[in-house]
C-alpha cells in the first residue's frame, strides 16, 4: 500500500522529535506559557490548519507522524494532550465548519499559540452519550443565548477560546445540537478549575455559561449540525492524537530494551530471561500493529473513504497497547519504576486515561460490532 508521505513529512518527524525530546523532563503543576509558546513554534498547534490560516495545511497521515514524534519526544503526555486536544478539538471544527470571519480572526492566533482553545461538550449526565446535553442555546435576533454548565473541559482555565455545544431543539436529540464558537471574555461565562489525577499538566475545569450572548454567525456548519460536527473532530482526535501515544509506547519500550540490557541480576542481564525478552518482544508487535491499523485509517481519511471501522478500531488498539506498555515498563524497572522522579508512574497513569476520553474501548467495541452489522 502507497500511504503517499508528504515528502517532508519524515522530516518533520525527526524535526519534532528532535525539539521536543530537549525539552526539560519536569512537570509543572499545570500548563505554561513558556511551554505553549515553544509548542506553537515548533508548529505542532496548528500543523493540520489550513496554511491560509496559519497553519501547515497537512493532511491526517501527516499528521499523525509528527504527532507520533511529539509523543515520543516528549515525556510530559499532559503538554502533549493540551496541545492535540487544542488543535483537534477546536481549531479544527472552526476550520472545517467556522464562518469566514471566525476563521479569519481565531485561527492564525490558536495556529501560533497566542491563544489557547478548549473543546466543551461534556456534561455530567451527558459523557458518552452527547445526545443528552442539558445546556441550551436560544436565537435572539442576531444573537444566541446560552446557559448551562460543561465539566472535563481540557484547558478551560487558559483557554481564550471555546467550541461549545448546546441544544437548540431539544425535541430532535442529536439533530438539535449546534456547535458555537465562544470567546473567553464573553459576558456570563466563568471557569473553575479543579485538579485531576492523569495528564496533569493539561489545566481542566467545569464552564459555566449564564446567558451567554455569542453572534449567530459563530455557529460552526448550521443550527442542528453540532452532532456531525462533533463526530468530524473526533475523527482527527481518536486518529491523530492517538499517534502520541504510539510515540509514548515507543519511548518506553525503548527504555525497557536498554534497561533489560544494563540491569544485571544472578550474574547476567534481565533481557536474557526469556519473561523479560518475550513480553518486549510481544508488546512490540503488537506496537507494529496498532501502529499499522492507524496508518490504514489516517490513509483512507485522507482519501475521504468511510473509515469509521479503521479509527475505532487503530483508537483500542493503541489505548490498549499503551497501558499494557506502560505496566510492563513499571514491572521491568522494579524498585525504579516505582520512583516519582523516574516518571514511569505518570506515563501509567497517562496511558490510562487513554482508555476513556474520545470514547471508551466499549464505545469503540460497539462502533466496530455497528460496522460489521451486528
Amino acid at each position: 500500500m502507497d500511504f503517499g508521505w508528504h515528502p517532508a513529512a519524515q522530516a518533520d518527524y525527526d524535526r519534532v522529535r528532535a525539539e521536543t525530546g530537549a525539552w526539560p523532563d519536569g512537570r509543572p503543576a499545570t500548563l505554561t506559557q513558556e511551554q505553549w509558546l515553544r509548542c506553537g513554534a515548533a508548529g505542532l498547534l496548528g500543523y493540520s490548519v489550513p496554511a491560509e490560516h496559519g497553519g501547515s495545511g497537512r493532511g491526517f497521515l501527516d499528521t499523525a507522524r509528527a504527532m507520533e514524534a511529539f509523543g515520543a519526544g516528549c515525556a510530559d503526555l499532559g503538554l502533549v494532550f493540551a496541545s492535540l486536544a487544542h488543535l483537534f478539538a477546536c481549531a479544527m471544527p472552526i476550520a472545517e465548519h467556522g464562518d469566514d470571519r471566525v476563521r479569519k480572526r481565531v485561527l492564525p492566533l490558536l495556529a501560533s499559540g497566542e491563544w489557547v482553545g478548549a473543546n466543551a461538550i461534556t456534561e455530567e449526565d451527558a459523557g458518552s452519550d452527547v445526545t443528552a446535553l442539558r445546556a441550551t442555546a436560544r436565537r435572539e435576533g442576531d444573537e444566541y443565548v446560552l446557559d448551562g454548565v460543561k465539566s472535563f473541559v481540557s484547558n478551560a482555565p487558559l483557554a481564550d477560546v471555546f467550541v461549545l455545544y448546546a441544544s437548540t431543539d431539544p425535541e430532535f436529540a442529536h439533530l438539535g445540537v449546534s456547535a458555537f464558537v465562544v470567546e473567553r471574555d464573553t459576558p456570563g461565562l466563568t471557569v473553575e478549575a479543579f485538579d485531576k489525577t492523569v495528564l496533569t499538566t493539561c489545566p481542566v475545569g467545569e464552564v459555566r455559561l449564564d446567558g451567554c450572548r455569542v453572534p449567530a454567525h459563530h455557529v460552526l456548519g448550521v443550527p442542528g449540525q453540532g452532532a456531525a460536527i462533533f463526530q468530524s473532530s473526533m475523527r482527527w482526535e481518536r486518529s491523530c492524537l492517538f499517534a502520541a501515544y504510539l510515540g509514548q509506547a515507543a519511548r518506553l519500550l525503548d527504555r525497557c530494551v536498554e534497561h533489560a540490557r544494563r540491569r544485571r541480576q544472578f550474574g547476567r542481564p534481565i533481557g536474557q530471561n526469556q519473561a523479560v525478552s518475550h513480553g518486549i518482544a510481544r508488546l512490540r508487535v503488537r506496537w507494529e500493529a496498532a501502529r499499522l491499523l492507524l496508518w490504514r485509517a489516517c490513509w483512507r481519511l485522507d482519501r475521504e473513504e468511510r473509515a469509521a471501522l479503521d479509527v475505532a478500531a487503530a483508537k483500542l488498539a493503541i489505548s490498549e497497547v499503551a497501558v499494557d506498555t506502560a505496566a510492563f515498563a513499571m514491572r521491568v524497572l522494579g524498585g525504579a519504576g516505582v520512583r516519582v522522579d523516574s516518571g514511569v508512574s505518570h506515563e501509567l497513569l497517562d496511558a490510562m486515561a487513554a482508555t476513556t476520553f474520545s470514547g471508551t474501548s466499549e464505545m469503540q467495541l460497539e462502533q466496530i460490532a455497528k460496522e460489521l452489522g451486528l
